[in-house]
């Protein structure tokens, strides 16, 4: 039985006329999409139906619906909107926070972007408004993760402010919320936003020993990680190895979506 095909005449019958782009490759990304989406529930970034992921597919943008467990997620469910953020896929309601997701696909070069409500991450949001540079490895994220100030889920506050957060970055935490990273593939956001919650728990754990306060890099030391970090990795790989030493591609001005 050919998969590829069936899932391909899915998408067929969930599109809305004269919309989307090649179907073989929606198909490929939205399977892809799930499994990134499952993958945040195994490693325990994401709890029920929390968090999102989305990710862009020429001017479409696929992203998990709202309020359905990613275990239960098919070809049939494929959700996906144009950059405006009017449906084009799917008949399922995308996830509350499109407008944050449309907003850095507006802002960005990003292909992908994952939100969670990581523990470590959104606990290190309630604390500090930029994450301590304990590791060198904020350096993939562009340098010091910043903390974007408060506002209600799904709102176009919320994703402004987010949009500042990452100025120069391409990961963020959320204050009272959790975080938000982006990439040119999938697999590296979520890279990016595991990485992110590593270094949160790291920060937690050593700043948490009573008596001693953790040796934090300098501005001249975190400059110097992200240098190296460019040429770290496979070369022509495509896993993103390599690019995220200076953070990727940071915000540039929105010319709108």
């Amino acid at each position: 039985m050919d998969h590829g095909r069936d899932h391909e005449r899915v998408i067929e019958e969930h599109a809305a006329p004269g919309a989307g782009p090649d179907t073989a490759q929606v198909a490929a990304a939205w399977e892809e999409l799930v499994a990134t989406a499952r993958r945040t529930v195994a490693d325990g970034l994401v709890v029920g139906t929390s968090g999102n992921v989305s990710v862009r597919v020429g001017d479409t943008v696929l992203v998990t619906p709202s309020g359905v467990h990613y275990d239960r997620l098919t070809p049939h469910d494929v959700t996906g909107v144009d950059l405006d953020g009017r449906p084009v896929l799917g008949s399922l309601v995308p996830t509350s926070e499109l407008p944050m997701h449309l907003a850095v696909y507006g802002a960005t070069d990003a292909r992908a972007v994952v939100h969670t409500h990581a523990v470590h991450a959104t606990a290190v949001s309630t604390l500090v408004t930029e994450l301590p540079t304990v590791h060198y490895m904020a350096a993939s994220l562009g340098g010091p993760v910043r903390v974007a100030p408060y506002a209600a889920y799904g709102t176009d506050e919320l994703a402004a402010n987010a949009l500042r957060a990452l100025a120069d970055r391409t990961g963020c935490l959320l204050r009272n919320h959790g975080a938000l990273t982006y990439g040119a593939t999938l697999d590296q956001a979520y890279d990016r936003t595991a990485q992110l919650e590593w270094m949160c728990r790291l920060w937690l754990t050593a700043s948490s020993v009573p008596g001693l306060t953790p040796s934090l890099l300098t501005a001249d030391q975190m400059t110097e990680a992200g240098e190296r970090l460019r040429g770290y990795g496979q070369r022509g790989t495509g896993d993103g190895s390599g690019e995220a030493g200076a953070g990727g591609a940071g915000v540039r001005p929105s010319t709108g979506r």
